[in-house]
C-alpha cells in the first residue's frame, strides 16, 4: 500500500520485481553493518555547501532502524576529475547534525584504519568511512571487472571485520563495483528501507499498475524516455503515454510536424551518437504506437526572453520551444485525475525560467491533486517536488535519476540483482546465522 495524499491511498496488487531480504527479515542487535548509500549531492563549487541534502534525509528511517547496531556507512560524492570530487567528512557533519547523532569520519576506505576503526566500535555507534570512490578498484582505468568483485581488496578486507551489508544505494543500482555489487556471496546483503520503497514502487510501475495507467516522460533525455515507452507498450501495463518537453517535442517531429531547424538541431546536439538508434526508437513509436501517445496540441516559444504561445497547427517555428502550452494542460488534466496510477519523469519544460516553468508546475499540481497512486521518478522532476514541498502529496518521490530510468526501460539493475542472489543464498541461513527476526 502506497500512502497519497489528502486522506487518499492508492492500493494495488504490486507484484515485486525481485525478491529480496529487507530489514523485517532479520534481527541485527549488536551486529557490524555494512551499509552502503547514495548521498551523492550537488555542492556549491565554492563553498562545498550542501545545495540539497534530500538524498541524506533520505537514509534516515534506515540508520533510525539499526540503532542497536554497529552501523559502517559507506558512500561517494561524484567522480575523479569532476570540481565536486570530494571526501565525505561534510557528509558525515551533515548526517550527525540530521540525525541527532554524532558520527564519527574516518579519512580511509578499506586500510588499516578503517578496520581499526570498526573492530573498536560498540552497538549503536557508527561511522563513516572515506568516498569508496579514492580507493582504484571502485571506479576509473584499475575498477576491477564484475567477476573479480568478491576478491578485491574493499570486500575481502570489510568483509572480514562485518556481519551484514545493507544497501540503499538505489541511485547506482544501475552500476556494479565491489562496495555496490561485491557483497552477495560473501555475507547477507539486505535493502534498506530506501531501497525496499524504491523496488517495491518502481516494481509496481513497470509490473502490475492499477488501471487505468498514465506515465508522463519528459525531459531531454529522449533515448532513455523512448525505452522506458516501449518497455512499457511491450509489457501492456500502460494506457496513456503523454510525451512532454524535448521527448515530446521529438515526438512531433517523428509524428510528422516540422518543428524548425533550431529545435531539430537542438535535439540532434543533444542526443549526439545516440540520435540515429533515438531516432528509430521515436519513429516506431509514432507508426505503432500512435493511439497510446499523447503528444502536445501547443506550445510555447522563447522571443527576446519572453514567452510566446504558438499551436502544433502554426509549426515550424525559428524560435526554441521552451515549454507546453495551455491546452495542452487543459487537455492532460482529465487524463491525470481518472488515473489510478501515474508515473513522472523528466520536466515538460525549460523551468529553469519562470516564465517557461509554468508546464512543468502545473504538472506536479496535478499529480499532487490526483487520488491514483503517483511516482515521481528522480532527477530534476524528484528535486521540483522537494523544493515545493510537495513531497508528502505524493506516493513515491524516487531518489534515483539513471536508475530509476533502467529500471522503467527493463535494463539490468546489477545492485537490485545482487541483492536477489545474496537472498537465494542466505535466506535460508538466517536461523543457523542467528539473524532470523523474532517477530
Amino acid at each position: 500500500m502506497f500512502a497519497t495524499h489528502n486522506g487518499h491511498r492508492g492500493t494495488a496488487s504490486a507484484a515485486i520485481v525481485t525478491t529480496v531480504l529487507s530489514l523485517d527479515d532479520v534481527r541485527l542487535t549488536g551486529r557490524t553493518v555494512l551499509y552502503r548509500v547514495d548521498v551523492n549531492s550537488p555542492l556549491e563549487p565554492s563553498t562545498g555547501a550542501f545545495l540539497d541534502d534530500s538524498r541524506l534525509r533520505s537514509i534516515l528511517e534506515t540508520l533510525k532502524g539499526l540503532s542497536d547496531a554497529k552501523v559502517v556507512i559507506m558512500g561517494h560524492q561524484s567522480r575523479p576529475g569532476k570540481d565536486d570530487f570530494t571526501g565525505m567528512e561534510g557528509h558525515c557533519d551533515r548526517l550527525s547534525r540530521l540525525l541527532g547523532q554524532q558520527i564519527r569520519f574516518v579519512a580511509d576506505v578499506c586500510g588499516d584504519d578503517a578496520i581499526d576503526a570498526i573492530e573498536e566500535m560498540q552497538p549503536g555507534e557508527k561511522i563513516f568511512l572515506d568516498n569508496v570512490r579514492l580507493h582504484s578498484e571502485e571506479y576509473g582505468p584499475e575498477k576491477v571487472s564484475f567477476e573479480a568483485e568478491p576478491t578485491s581488496e574493499i570486500v575481502t578486507r570489510l568483509s572480514a571485520v562485518a556481519d551484514v551489508y545493507v544497501s540503499d544505494a538505489f541511485g547506482a543500482a544501475h552500476r556494479n563495483s565491489p562496495s555496490l555489487t561485491g557483497f552477495a556471496e560473501e555475507m547477507p546483503c539486505i535493502a534498506g528501507r530506501l531501497m525496499n520503497r524504491e523496488i517495491r514502487a518502481l516494481g509496481l510501475a513497470v509490473d502490475d499498475p492499477p488501471r487505468p495507467y498514465v506515465a508522463i516522460l519528459g525531459g531531454a533525455k529522449c533515448d532513455d524516455s523512448l525505452r522506458v515507452a516501449l518497455n512499457l507498450i511491450e509489457r501492456g501495463v500502460v494506457d496513456c503515454i503523454p510525451m512532454v518537453g524535448v521527448v515530446g517535442n521529438l515526438m512531433l517531429w517523428a509524428s510528422g510536424h516540422d518543428i524548425g531547424e533550431r529545435n531539430k538541431e537542438f535535439i540532434r546536439s543533444t542526443m549526439g551518437e545516440a540520435f540515429d538508434e533515438t531516432w528509430q526508437m521515436a519513429q516506431q513509436l509514432a507508426n505503432d504506437h500512435s493511439k497510446m501517445l499523447f503528444l502536445p496540441s501547443d506550445l510555447a516559444v522563447e522571443i527576446d526572453g519572453k514567452r510566446h504561445p504558438i499551436g502544433v497547427d502554426e509549426l515550424p517555428t525559428e524560435h526554441s520551444i521552451y515549454d507546453i502550452g495551455f491546452q495542452t494542460l487543459m487537455e492532460l488534466r482529465p487524463l491525470m485525475l481518472d488515473a489510478k496510477c501515474i508515473l513522472w519523469n523528466g520536466p515538460a519544460s525549460f523551468f529553469e525560467y519562470p516564465e517557461f516553468a509554468i508546464g512543468t508546475i502545473e504538472i506536479l499540481n496535478m499529480c499532487a491533486e490526483a487520488t491514483g497512486v503517483t511516482i515521481v521518478g528522480g532527477g530534476h522532476t524528484s528535486a521540483l517536488v522537494n523544493q515545493r514541498g510537495l513531497s508528502r502529496e505524493i506516493s513515491h518521490n524516487s531518489t534515483g535519476g539513471g536508475s530509476v530510468l533502467g529500471m522503467l526501460s527493463g535494463e539490468p539493475m546489477p545492485v537490485i540483482d545482487a541483492l536477489a542472489r545474496s537472498n537465494d543464498k542466505y535466506r535460508p541461513l538466517l536461523g543457523a546465522l542467528e539473524l532470523e527476526s523474532i517477530d
